[in-house]
């Protein structure tokens, strides 16, 4: 099979020429530059300026377009005056594409390739926070998103076009936040990429596939005993309620938005992030039971806030009771601490955790607990 020719590469902000393929009169389609697009993750290519029967003469035509000159039936004109060969074109169209550089330079124009990371952003917010944002978002947003760009600091300098996916891997796994935190950053670099291929200002997201460190080592304080007695006291606070349910089930606080609660043989089934993880069972712990029950009733699920919003109602009852702070993921490493205080078999409280098991064939895969064995292993938590 023939193969077909290779044209000379088009710059950004200059349009494109299509190939429809073969047993067209017309075969190419001339676009003209990406338009703004309604929503930030869809990239719109504008209709055809029209269709030609050879690639040259879709530039000539792009050319035109720049140029304010072009009038539709123009690609006639320019085919008649297709007489170059191809070395000769190719030539030709070089010498065109730089002077367009040339000119854009000498226009002030911004040569899109260049820009940082940092100025990339600083577009990107304009965009989406600025006067002619299309929706305007919350002051929370906004703060997550620069401080998503602030943890981000080792990009800022670097020329966006030219950043790879092991530059933006590096920068995450080389953060110690809290993976609440490195997500931020997942989040905000997807979505300044989007932005950039909608603007053409980069030509591959770089982000698709980026990996989120898992938590499980992640630094945590677990409720001391007289802490969780002082939460005991108060478990008539909606608050402290949905702590307590926490640090006696050991599931991410993000889980508790879709989780599968069985009143009838009292388990709770769901979980994220892990393979391990995800639709894990774990018995209710009978101390917890009544809270639960109040908390449906009262809700008609279990959290009924965001994750930010019911951390930061957590801060301020934690500190009104005079208990320093602890955050949802405390409850998750208290579960862990009362699991080995109180004698759970590791390899129960790996499972009710949602832990790999790695290389350990025997429990990973043939390693099988019923619902009644890890009822007899959570209940030996006492409270």
């Amino acid at each position: 099979m023939k193969k077909r020719k290779k044209y000379p590469r088009l710059p950004n902000a200059f349009g494109s020429i299509r190939y429809l393929g073969a047993g067209r009169r017309n075969p190419y389609a001339v676009h003209p530059p990406a338009k703004l697009a309604d929503d930030l993750g869809d990239y719109v290519r504008p209709a055809a300026i029209c269709y030609v029967n050879d690639w040259y003469v879709g530039f000539a035509v792009l050319n035109a377009y720049h140029a304010g000159t072009y009038t539709p039936g123009d690609e006639l004109k320019f085919q008649q005056y297709r007489t170059l060969d191809s070395r000769e074109l190719d030539d030709f169209c070089q010498r065109i594409l730089a002077d367009y550089a040339a000119h854009s330079q000498t226009e002030n124009i911004a040569v899109r390739h260049e820009k940082t990371f940092e100025e990339v952003y600083k577009l990107f917010w304009e965009y989406k926070y600025g006067e002619n944002a299309k929706k305007k978002l919350s002051k929370q947003s906004q703060n997550t998103t620069q401080a998503a760009f602030k943890n981000c600091a080792q990009l800022h300098k670097k020329a966006f076009k030219e950043l790879r996916h092991k530059d933006l891997q590096d920068c995450i796994d080389g953060c110690t936040l809290r993976s609440a935190s490195i997500n931020n950053m997942v989040l905000l670099i997807r979505q300044m990429y989007k932005y950039a291929l909608l603007y053409e200002l980069c030509e591959k997201d770089y982000s698709d596939g980026l990996r989120v460190p898992e938590d499980d080592c992640e630094h945590g304080v677990p409720f001391s005993e007289d802490e969780l007695k002082i939460l005991w006291a108060r478990k008539d606070d909606p608050v402290i309620e949905f702590a307590l349910i926490m640090c006696y089930s050991g599931y991410r606080i993000t889980a508790y938005k879709t989780i599968e609660v069985n009143t009838d043989e009292w388990y709770f089934k769901g979980g994220v992030k892990t393979a391990a993880g995800k639709d894990r069972i774990v018995p209710v712990h009978s101390a917890i039971q009544p809270l639960v029950l109040a908390r449906l009733a009262r809700y008609g699920r279990l959290l009924e806030k965001t994750t930010v919003n019911y951390r930061n109602s957590l801060y301020e009852a934690l500190n009104a009771l005079g208990i320093e702070k602890h955050t949802p993921h405390d409850c998750r490493h208290t579960f862990s601490m009362l699991c080995e205080k109180y004698g759970v078999r590791e390899n129960d409280r790996k499972r009710m955790m949602g832990h790999s098991f790695g290389a350990d064939i025997t429990n990973g895969v043939y390693g099988h607990r019923t619902l009644e064995d890890l009822r007899a292993e959570i209940e030996k938590i006492k409270v």
